[in-house]
């Protein structure tokens, strides 16, 4: 049986605390994942652009800490 939103009652949760599951599953599977993720060519390649770019321009880069901030900001938290 393939897990759904509906058969694992996550779409009885709010947006914040799907949003807290995603995060959690997220941090969870960068731990304890051993196989790497086979990414698509183009994705990758648009992966490998980016970097460049941001070794090219440091200074136009915004922390996550910053957009975290930022988000909390309009929120009003």
């Amino acid at each position: 049986m393939t897990a759904t939103v509906q058969s694992l009652g996550i779409d009885k949760l709010t947006v914040h605390e799907q949003l807290a599951l995603v995060h959690e599953i997220w941090d969870h599977i960068a731990k304890t994942g051993s196989n790497p993720v086979e990414l698509d060519p183009a994705f990758r390649e648009e992966l490998r652009r980016r970097v460049a770019e941001d070794d090219n321009e440091p200074d136009d880069s915004v922390s996550w800490e910053e957009v975290q901030a930022e988000v909390r900001s309009e929120l009003g938290r």
